[in-house]
């Protein structure tokens, strides 16, 4: 058969030293293309094709979120295993009142702070979502006080709500809203949240006397 003339469907033999070097140099401009690549020679991608290899950021849930629903799950847990698991073998409420407190402030030191600090960015940086930021030993047993302050309102909270009820049913022979895990925890986060926002705002009445109160000061000194 003449040279370079093939049958039906067979393709043309080809030479390896020649589809060696033809990869080598399709790989080599590979490379160098990716090296000298920069925002002047690269080709225009729409934000589109750019959304589908980005995170959704957009589905993310903001970050006060997130801290409330740690809370309230954390806090609810406590509920269930304290106040739901003690409450049989514990017969003086306020034995079960102090075994609960002294359980939520170590919760809130121990597990609470700790996954806050843990998933911070920055060193500090989720210390606005606690009351008490403090590490260490201090910071534990002012967790622990702390805890007895909150619990405290939360059982006001139920109080007061129940009282409401039973005004208007005029039933007293029932609790008409007792606790719960999933309204206990909801209760103690909203304490918590509005005890840390109060500090925040008298953290910053103070800094803003302080201010007003060094700024004649200054203005004597010149």
């Amino acid at each position: 058969m003449p040279a370079g003339w093939k049958k039906k469907g067979q393709e043309p033999a080809r030479e390896p030293e020649r589809d060696a070097a033809e990869y080598y140099r399709l790989k080599k401009q590979a490379v160098e293309d990716l090296v000298t690549a920069d925002e002047s020679n690269s080709p225009a991608v729409s934000q589109e094709e750019l959304d589908k290899y980005r995170s959704h950021r957009h589905k993310k849930l903001p970050m006060w979120l997130k801290v409330a629903l740690i809370k309230a799950w954390f806090y609810g847990s406590v509920c269930f295993f304290f106040i739901w698991g003690l409450g049989g073998y514990l017969a003086d409420q306020l034995d079960l009142f102090f075994v609960t407190a002294i359980a939520l402030g170590m919760v809130t030191d121990l597990l609470i702070n700790t996954l806050f600090r843990y998933y911070a960015e920055t060193d500090g940086a989720n210390d606005r979502w606690m009351m008490i930021p403090r590490r260490g030993v201090a910071g534990f047993f002012l967790n622990i006080l702390y805890a007895f302050l909150a619990l405290a309102l939360v059982v006001l909270v139920y109080n007061v709500i129940n009282l409401l009820i039973l005004s208007v049913t005029h039933e007293t022979d029932t609790i008409p809203l007792g606790v719960g895990p999933i309204l206990f925890g909801l209760f103690y986060m909203g304490i918590d949240t509005g005890l840390i926002a109060l500090k925040h705002l008298l953290g910053r009445i103070v800094a803003d006397a302080k201010k007003q109160a060094a700024a004649p000061r200054k203005g004597k000194q010149k």
